[in-house]
């Protein structure tokens, strides 16, 4: 067996290729693929064990909203409509909208920001008419939420393109909070139907696994046949006559002695067609 070949430019720069993108294919992309997958697998969950359980006091989960995601509250407190800011560039059910972010005081004195729905946008991008927060104490039920990032950190703002309502890029208490001075709690509450307030409830999440664990596995797949196809075209080009292999110089051709017998007939040939008048050779 020949494994000289393992040494020139090109099959080290192919091993090379092949090694990273089967390291990538078991270290990152399947990982990634399989951490989706138990993301999708906990918010079904916790949404299909929310429809039979009896909505807890949100101060008992107030601040642990990364762990408690759509966990069904009862919240009682009075809604700040000064501190109302609106979520722009927001898709429900395929449609362009806005989501209503209104700070919400409960009775011990802590301020929780409330998702009230959603509006369809007019004439465009312009916000729509839409009922005022109800004044005076109200009991809410909803569920608890996570607060998102933006990652351009953009602060809220106001001007005339946007009729002269507070406007964020993301549903961000902290964000809320600094523009209307408040301190907000964070994560904030996704109101259900019929609590007051309510305008356009936001559905929730198709309850379907998704394609994450398949895109995984077959992560996994591509990276294992990437490997088996070196080892199997290394092994073949180890064995003689592998197409890498020199090309070995033919043999020269032994020219075989002619009998004398062969050389005689061949004489006598010669004679004849001499002997021949040139009008008959030419004939």
């Amino acid at each position: 067996m020949r494994l000289r070949f393992l040494l020139k430019p090109g099959w080290l720069a192919a091993t090379l290729a092949v090694i990273v993108f089967a390291v990538a294919c078991y270290t990152l992309l399947a990982p990634w693929q399989f951490r989706r997958h138990a993301e999708r697998k906990a918010t079904n969950d916790a949404i299909t064990s929310s429809f039979s359980a009896t909505p807890v006091p949100l101060p008992e989960v107030l601040g642990s909203s990364r762990n408690a995601q759509w966990r069904l509250v009862s919240a009682t407190g009075s809604y700040l409509p000064d501190g109302e800011a609106l979520a722009r560039l927001r898709t429900v059910e395929g449609a362009p909208a806005f989501e209503v972010l209104t700070p919400f005081r409960l009775t011990d004195g802590r301020i929780v920001l409330v998702n009230r729905g959603y509006l369809r946008p007019v004439a465009g991008t312009r916000v729509p008419e839409y009922p005022a927060a109800p004044a005076g104490e109200v009991r809410l039920t909803a569920r608890l939420r996570a607060d998102e990032t933006d990652p351009r950190a953009r602060p809220a703002f106001s001007d005339a393109s946007t009729d002269g309502h507070r406007q964020v890029y993301a549903i961000n208490s902290a964000t809320v909070g600094r523009a209307a001075g408040l301190t907000v709690e964070p994560g904030y509450l996704q109101l259900e139907r019929g609590s007051p307030g309510v305008l356009g409830p936001l559905p929730l999440p198709e309850l379907d696994a998704g394609p994450f664990l398949s895109y995984a596995l077959q992560w996994l797949a591509f990276g294992t046949m990437a490997l088996l196809a070196l080892g199997y075209f290394t092994w073949r080009e180890a064995r003689p006559g592998g197409a890498l292999a020199a090309p070995r110089p033919s043999a020269p051709q032994r020219t075989r002695r002619k009998s004398v017998a062969e050389l005689v007939a061949e004489e006598e040939a010669r004679e004849r067609t001499a002997r021949r008048p040139h009008s008959e050779r030419s004939s």
